[in-house]
């Protein structure tokens, strides 16, 4: 196979980056004493001194514009059972915590439960990259859940993991 010169179309980048499954995580925090929060499958951790990770978000999106002036934001990475709520937090809906259980910690961080893992952080910088932006998040906190397996995306579609496979030694 061989990669030609062709530009591709905003459609087929999707198509083709689909193909990297990855893990979903929701970015949320109090605003005006109300939980407000977005998906993403652009999450990834950047640096352990100083603890840093990353997300990226549309720069057209209104829900980060309103995240990103939060003192600190809460992100959750969401477990193989939150299909509904990712669409839910990736919709345009007005209220997209309808029926959505959740916890803000003093910070103002909110967090949703049974999720893989928490990360209380605050925004340290923001990268602009094309219709994105890079969003640089410092960690100050962390909660981990090893028990809750986590939700992937791949090729436009929610998938779960397989359990390892236990093997048995021979003695």
């Amino acid at each position: 196979m061989s990669i030609q010169g062709s530009q591709e179309t905003p459609e087929e980048l999707r198509h083709a980056f689909g193909h990297l499954p990855s893990g979903v995580v929701a970015i949320c925090a109090l605003a005006g004493g109300r939980p407000v929060g977005m998906a993403a499958s652009s999450f990834v951790p950047v640096s352990l001194e100083p603890p840093l990770v990353s997300f990226c978000a549309a720069r057209t999106s209104r829900t980060w514009e309103v995240l990103r002036q939060a003192p600190r934001l809460g992100v959750s990475v969401l477990a193989e059972n939150h299909a509904t709520l990712c669409r839910a937090l990736a919709s345009t809906a007005e209220d997209r915590f309808a029926d959505v259980p959740w916890e803000a910690g003093e910070s103002g961080a909110v967090f949703l439960p049974d999720t893989g893992l928490w990360l209380e952080c605050a925004l340290e910088s923001e990268v602009e990259a094309g219709d994105h932006v890079i969003a640089v998040l410092r960690l100050h906190r962390t909660a981990s859940f090893p028990q809750v397996r986590p939700l992937v995306f791949h090729q436009g579609h929610f998938e779960r993991l397989q359990p390892p496979r236990r093997t048995h030694a021979s003695v």
